[in-house]
């Protein structure tokens, strides 16, 4: 059977570039050979995680700490910026909008080098189709740069995905306000509910995010070029504007809660409201029909022909008027339709 080639060698300068697809135990012996020549950068991305051994050999090679190759697998440990005489590594989370209630959340760690950079993503799935198109139709100023400035559009990407679930979750809103405006139904308050627990895990994720590129921003190391922190500053002010648009999602779900328990409100008052006319038709004829009811002998209307006919006649007339009277007010009938 065929090995799955789920890793992904970049190796490229300003004119030339070379793409190899191969497994994991394939660059744990090749991909250190790549980084000696120091001519070229060398992006090496995981897709996987599954082959640990073949993982654990390469970051052997490349002389990475364990606890470094112990944090790669750790995805509840919170994100932050670790130096070691020879590499910088620290883990981001990623998230793509899912196709059900839930995000599709990814943990990727990174390992900057002096001319090399290596990604592993615990998930399979493509977080950075526009680096690689930068890369290979040599766009904008990545050929030309050294890996940090790669980590940044890497990054970059990444942040570019939290707005992109930002706008679904946005989309998700505004179906949920014409939901609530034409009709409150039960289950448009668990889609709230729902909506909320997104942007609190959007929350929880981007929040490292910005810790991370605020530490690379101030961060003097020689894998990261001075001239290149302000594209860091960029990440972190990207990551501020994202949290500013959760908040204010947030609020917006918030007034959503509050605009559902008040149509509900309104729609228990119309029940009432039917309810007591009802009830106030009917208290007189229960009256009357209750005095009628009792079983004394000596009752003037019992022995008289037209005594039944009356008594039917005169509770007609008075639910009548009393209906005429309750339309009059606009306090059943117009307001229903209302």
């Amino acid at each position: 059977m065929e090995e799955i080639k789920n890793c992904q060698l970049y190796k490229y300068d300003p004119d030339f570039f070379l793409i190899t697809k191969e497994t994991p135990a394939f660059f744990a012996e090749e991909f250190v050979q790549a980084t000696l020549d120091e001519d070229f950068v060398s992006w090496l991305n995981f897709h996987s995680l599954e082959d640990k051994k073949s993982i654990q050999r390469l970051c052997e090679h490349l002389k990475i700490d364990l606890l470094s190759v112990e944090d790669i697998y750790e995805e509840k440990r919170r994100p932050k910026v670790e130096e070691y005489p020879n590499y910088v590594f620290f883990s981001v989370r990623s998230v793509l909008p899912g196709v059900n209630t839930s995000l599709v959340m990814d943990q990727i760690s990174f390992v900057l080098g002096k001319n090399f950079l290596i990604s592993f993503q615990v998930r399979s799935s493509d977080h950075f189709t526009d680096v690689r198109d930068r890369i290979e139709k040599k766009r904008g100023k990545i050929r030309f740069k050294g890996p940090d400035f790669l980590l940044f559009r890497m990054l970059e990407a990444i942040i570019d995905n939290y707005f992109e679930v930002l706008e679904s979750i946005s989309d998700s809103l505004q179906i949920l306000e014409s939901k609530l405006i034409h009709h409150a139904h039960p289950n448009t308050l668990r889609m709230i509910e729902e909506e909320n627990r997104k942007l609190v895990e959007l929350r929880k994720i981007v929040v490292p995010m910005r810790d991370v590129t605020s530490q690379l921003e101030k961060l003097s190391n020689a894998y990261l070029d001075d001239e290149n922190h302000h594209y860091f500053a960029d990440l972190k002010e990207n990551c501020l504007s994202v949290l500013e648009e959760i908040d204010a999602d947030k609020q917006i779900l918030e007034g959503m809660s509050n605009l559902y328990y008040a149509a509900q409100g309104q729609r228990m008052n119309e029940i009432m409201r039917v309810l007591t006319v009802v009830s106030s038709i009917f208290i007189p004829l229960t009256f009357i029909v209750g005095i009628y009811g009792m079983n004394f002998e000596y009752m003037p209307e019992l022995k008289k022909p037209y005594g039944y006919p009356a008594i039917w006649i005169l509770m007609i007339i008075i639910a009548i008027s009393m209906i005429i009277f309750f339309i009059r007010k606009d306090w059943w009938i117009k307001r229903r339709n209302k």
